[in-house]
């Protein structure tokens, strides 16, 4: 049996505070953390196999004087992934089912072209009707383009965002005090 690899980050703040989004208004444990903080820990966690543990060791300079932050702390940045990872799977709900709407008017849309292309076609020959035929398939088949994107190719960065903030919502956090 394989053990999944563990990678470490750590990050050096002066305060708590600075972790944090100033202007989100809800007490820590329930806070967006800071939007560059965010976006070092996501860049460098999405650097890592999707098979990983990720443990962040914050180095804090100013310790509270209510005592140690390491519970505080690991809930916010657990509850901050764990918010994100519900909001990239409504994300996605809202993309599949646009891919579904599009799928169906596409579908419509390249029968009723093939229809009216089989109609010109049994009008008779000549290049006028063959350029016709032709260019009502063509139309028809690319109005199916984004569905096709969507099925093929969009949902699955989405679900791989929503796979490493969940990873992010449990990693182990540990706040050390000093630089």
């Amino acid at each position: 049996m394989t053990t999944k690899p563990v990678h470490r980050l750590a990050l050096r703040v002066h305060e708590i505070a600075q972790l944090f989004n100033s202007m989100d208004p809800t007490p820590f444990h329930n806070k967006d953390l800071d939007p560059k903080a965010n976006e070092y820990i996501e860049s460098w966690a999405s650097t890592h196999s999707h098979d990983s543990h990720f443990h962040l060791t914050i180095h804090l300079e100013q310790w509270p004087e209510d005592g140690d932050p390491t519970a505080m702390l690991t809930e916010a940045i657990h509850n901050h992934f764990i918010y994100q990872a519900e909001r990239t799977r409504r994300r996605l709900r809202q993309v599949l089912q646009q891919g579904r709407m599009s799928l169906f008017i596409g579908v419509a849309f390249v029968s009723l072209c093939l229809i009216v292309a089989d109609f010109i076609d049994s009008m008779g020959e000549g290049p006028g009707h063959r350029i016709a035929r032709e260019s009502l398939s063509i139309v028809g088949w690319v109005a199916m383009w984004r569905p096709m994107q969507t099925f093929l190719y969009d949902w699955w960065p989405i679900q791989r965002k929503i796979r490493l903030y969940l990873m992010l919502g449990t990693a182990h956090v540990q706040v050390v005090q000093g630089k």
